[in-house]
């Protein structure tokens, strides 16, 4: 499966402890649309609407060669998910601290979404991450 939208900030705000494949309701315009990588998940999340798990805040840009009135890019969208994966859904998003982010979408037969669930970072912990990166790759050029 092809990557076509990357949320590269979301794993540096948020320490991430395990991740699910869920499926997204789109139309067939919006399904052309992510297929050309018109899609764009950064600060976008993961909510409860009634018995429903949604992503919102995700823009899904409008398929250019489809005459679309009234287009919303930036609309709530059902995400499709196996029972059990729905109720860890559900008690993640309950528990405090713990928030549901989109980390990547993929395009296939099928357009899918990965989300994560992370607990977010403190400032001093992004600091220390960046420090030992350097320091990585410091070490790696001295060697070459």
């Amino acid at each position: 499966m092809k990557i076509v939208a990357k949320n590269s900030r979301a794993r540096f705000d948020y320490e991430i402890l395990e991740t699910v494949e869920a499926g997204l309701i789109l139309s067939g315009p919006e399904v052309k649309s992510c297929r050309q990588g018109k899609v764009h998940i950064a600060g976008s999340y993961v909510s409860m609407r009634g018995a429903d798990v949604v992503l919102r805040s995700a823009t899904i840009a409008a398929y250019p060669f489809a005459q679309l009135e009234g287009y919303n890019p930036t609309q709530d969208r059902v995400l499709l998910l196996r029972k059990s994966e729905g109720e860890k859904m559900k008690r993640a998003l309950q528990e405090k601290g713990v928030a549901v982010i989109p980390l990547e979408v993929r395009a296939g037969k099928f357009i899918k979404i990965v989300l994560g669930f992370g607990r977010g970072r403190k400032r001093h912990d992004k600091r220390h991450r960046i420090r030992d990166r350097e320091t990585l790759r410091r070490l790696q050029q001295g060697k070459e």
